[in-house]
Formats: structure tokens, C-alpha cells, sequence
């Protein structure tokens, strides 16, 4: 599967006079299409959701693309739940998945009227304690321990997660709940990251299946909608094959009616897809800066790890295209490299690319999810700005790049602050 730029070298030259690169820019109508497809492919669930992972994608303006495409929001601390506030989400329209979680984000929560997932089972005094009394609806986070697979293998590692709870705790939980007047439940379960599979959500939605027919036949509780979580990735080299929504909204659905459906009983499925949702829908836009000819050939751009994590943490791969020579040959092997003092701050690593010039750009793709999301400031190094390609071909600032100002800011109260505001 090809993959395509966004903007074109022209397009780049002079929206860098305004936003200097690097920065990161969004497919509005990727965007919307791609969430039309995901309600249509789970159309035959009445009350299908799909709440998406905030954490992939923190920006208003996308989020309010999603909202206005159906989609609830998936939180997970207190800032998050203020991003959904921001934008007049509140009610059902909020999921808080939260772990290890501070007493003020189950406030911020129960204020929004979101639904609680709680992680673990000592949550349940704790967030009671809280909130003087529990929530209606509330939802319990499963994890079923050991490891995960499926035909083609090994897919993760649940029993070394850090989330959720057992089948035994997860059951006493739910008599617990309903005990204390818990009256509508939910279930969610985050077992495998990126898979390039249609077999992925269908599996999973078995097993929790299954698991909802034992909760029902040994608890009592009916559970009201049953969260998939994410785990559905994208491919991110142009020889995958793309997940094809369309067939895993189907495999699901003949699971549903293969297990629920023949045990009479109805949910909710619920989403909460980040990378799927927003993954192919943003790039990275850099410049070459440098060049350096030692043991190997290095391209130095003005982007660095903290403007696209993943490849220096996860030695990710991100597909390269150098704006201006799409259809060049394919002659040089480079390491794309950033500024920071760290030996892994590299996007690519013996990558064959066309000849590429001081003064060059290129684009990364398939940073639309936990690319801006997971920038840091080592090194002092700045946040890039992002934009947003709208549907009608305008391009929109919907975050400034940051200044030194902002990374000084917490230093307002000292007597260092004035000297910093200064070139």
C-alpha cells in the first residue's frame, strides 16, 4: 500500500515561511471517512461506540472532528477529561480508563457524568470513599492473564501487563458493585498492541463473550456493553496488508450472535481505537538541516525523537518520503538522524532512499497516533506546531510550536525568571 504525502514540496516551501517545520499535520477528511467506515462496519450493534484513545491524539480540534463523526472520547487522567470537557463531552460520550489513578480524576469524572472503568478491584472502596456513593454505571477492566495467541502466533503478553483484573476478582467484583447499587455494567479488555490481523477483535470479542455468559450465569449481572478496547494497528510499511474494518466489524458480529446471541442475551459494543482511528491520518514534516559522511551516511533533519518518539523507543519503522522525489530511484542508504544527545534519535536506520540535499523535506508517516502525543522536552528541545489539512484543501493551525517562554514558564516564581525571558 502506497503510501502518500499529504503536501507537496511546494506546499511545504511555503507553509514553512509561516510554521516552521517540523511539524505535524492531519487529514481531516481521512479522518471522517475512516470513522464512517468503522460506525458502518459495526452498524449491526445498536449501540456501537467507538470512544477514542485521547492519549493518541490530544488535540481539540481532532477530537472534535471525531465527536461530530459520533465517536466518544477514551480518558485516562484529568487533563484528558478537561480536553472532553473543552468540547462539550460529558455523559455517556466519556470513558475513563484509568490505572494507579488519583482520587481528583474519579471527581473531574463523576462531574462529567463519564463512565468509570475501574482497573482494579481495590478501586471500588476507594473511588466509594470518593464519591460518597458509586456511580449508576461503572465498568471493570479484565485481564486474563497468560499469554495471548492466535493461529498466526504470538500476539502479546497480558499476564506481564499491569492492567486490569482476574476472572476471580473481576466476578467478585460485579456482585460487589451490584451489592452497592451499581445498576448498568460494562466490561474492557486491552489484551494485544498494533495488530495487523482481521482475526484480532473477533478473537478477543469470544473470549469476552463467553466470559459475559459466565458473569451472567454465576453473578447475576448482565453486563449492559462490552468494550473491545484498541490493539487493531496499521500497517506501517507499504508491503502490509491493511486491517479491513469492514471484515472485522463482521467477524465480531458472528461471534456475537454465535455466543450472546444464543444465550439470549444483549450488549453494547463498545471501541477504543487511537491508532486505527488516527494512525494513517497524520505525517511529520522535516527539513534536512545537515549532512555528515563518517562509517555511514547520515541525514540530519530539524526533527528529532522528541517530536516522534516511537522509533527511538521501540525501534519502530516509519516509512520516508522525500517531497519532490516520490518516483526518484530509491540509489542512497542513510541513517535519518535528529539533534539529541542520544545515539537513538533516529527515524531511520540504513534506510534506501533517493539522493537527498541540504534543504530537502521529508515526510514521516503514520504519526497521526502517539507522534505529538509522546513529544518530551530533553535537551530543552521544543513541540512542534500542528496543522490540520481540511476537507475543502485549507490548511489550519490547531496548535502553535512552543517557545522558550512556554518551557520556561514554571520558573515564573523565581529570580531566574525575568533572565529568562530574555534571547
Amino acid at each position: 500500500m502506497k503510501k502518500i504525502p499529504m503536501i507537496t514540496k511546494a506546499q511545504a516551501e511555503e507553509l514553512s515561511k509561516v510554521c516552521p517545520t517540523p511539524f505535524h499535520i492531519y487529514d481531516e477528511k481521512g479522518i471522517r471517512n475512516n470513522a464512517e467506515a468503522v460506525n458502518r462496519a459495526f452498524s449491526w450493534n445498536k449501540g456501537f461506540r467507538e470512544y477514542f484513545a485521547v492519549k493518541a491524539t490530544p488535540n481539540p480540534y481532532i477530537l472534535e472532528i471525531l465527536k461530530e463523526c459520533g465517536c466518544g472520547l477514551d480518558c485516562s487522567s484529568y487533563t484528558e477529561l478537561m480536553l472532553a470537557k473543552a468540547i462539550g463531552a460529558s455523559g455517556d460520550l466519556v470513558m475513563f480508563s484509568s490505572n494507579d489513578t488519583p482520587a481528583e480524576d474519579y471527581e473531574l469524572c463523576a462531574k462529567l457524568g463519564g463512565i468509570i472503568n475501574l482497573d482494579d478491584i481495590t478501586h471500588i472502596p476507594y473511588v466509594e470513599e470518593i464519591l460518597g456513593s458509586l456511580p449508576e454505571v461503572m465498568s471493570c477492566r479484565y485481564n486474563p492473564g497468560g499469554v495471548f495467541t492466535m493461529a498466526n502466533g504470538i500476539m502479546d503478553n497480558p499476564g506481564d501487563a499491569k492492567y486490569g483484573m482476574t476472572k476471580e476478582q473481576i466476578l467478585e467484583a460485579y456482585r460487589t458493585l451490584e451489592e452497592k447499587g451499581v445498576k448498568r455494567f460494562g466490561i474492557h479488555a486491552f489484551i494485544a498492541s498494533n495488530t495487523v490481523t482481521n482475526d484480532y477483535y473477533p478473537e478477543l470479542a469470544r473470549q469476552l463473550f463467553e466470559l459475559a455468559v459466565e458473569i451472567r450465569e454465576k453473578t447475576g449481572v448482565s453486563l449492559d456493553f462490552i468494550n473491545l478496547s484498541g490493539g487493531v494497528g496499521i500497517p506501517y510499511t507499504e508491503d502490509q496488508e491493511p486491517n479491513d474494518i469492514a471484515k472485522i466489524g463482521e467477524g465480531v458480529r458472528v461471534a456475537y450472535e454465535e455466543i450472546l446471541g444464543k444465550a439470549g442475551l444483549e450488549a453494547a459494543i463498545y471501541t477504543e481505537m487511537g491508532r486505527f482511528m488516527l494512525g494513517p491520518y497524520g505525517q511529520l514534516v522535516t527539513k534536512v538541516i545537515h549532512q555528515k559522511h563518517i562509517y555511514k551516511e547520515y541525514i540530519g533533519v530539524d526533527a528529532c525523537a522528541c517530536n516522534l518518539m516511537r522509533p527511538a523507543m521501540y525501534g519502530a519503522y516509519h516509512h520516508i518520503t522525500v517531497l519532490g522525489k516520490e518516483d526518484a530511484p530509491l540509489t542512497e542508504v542513510y541513517d535519518v538522524a535528529g539533534s539529541l544527545c542520544e545515539n537513538n534519535d533516529k527515524f531511520a536506520i540504513d534506510r534506501k532512499l533517493p539522493k537527498i540535499g541540504i534543504g530537502d523535506y521529508l515526510v514521516i508517516h503514520d504519526t497521526g497516533a502517539h507522534g505529538f502525543s509522546m513529544g518530551y522536552n530533553y535537551n530543552g528541545k521544543l513541540r512542534s506546531a500542528e496543522l490540520l489539512l481540511q476537507e475543502d484543501g485549507s490548511i489550519k493551525l490547531i496548535r502553535r510550536a512552543e517557545t522558550p517562554k512556554d518551557y520556561f514558564a514554571t520558573f515564573d516564581h523565581t529570580e531566574y525568571a525575568e533572565a529568562l525571558t530574555e534571547a
